[in-house]
């Protein structure tokens, strides 16, 4: 597995990033000791659709969201003591 200092990854990123999606994890240094290593993403989680909709009928938002609290706002923002 390759090793790259910062300044070279920096400098090589995108290389860098489609070699580790082909599959060439890699290593990033700094000051010659490893920090992270790269590694490319299974399909699924490329993919991020399994993400929508993963909490079905557990949340609901309510019909007048947009005008919660509307009344105390405008009273807010004009400067009206309750």
């Amino acid at each position: 597995m390759q090793t790259f200092n910062i300044h070279e990854a920096k400098t090589n990123l995108s290389r860098l990033v489609e070699e580790a999606a082909q599959g060439n994890a890699f290593i990033i240094a700094k000051a010659g000791k490893p920090m992270v290593k790269v590694l490319p993403l299974s399909a699924k989680d490329r993919n991020g659709d399994e993400k929508l909709g993963f909490m079905p009928g557990e949340i609901s938002t309510p019909d007048d969201f947009d005008t919660l609290g509307s009344p105390e706002i405008m009273r807010l923002f004009e400067g009206k003591s309750a």
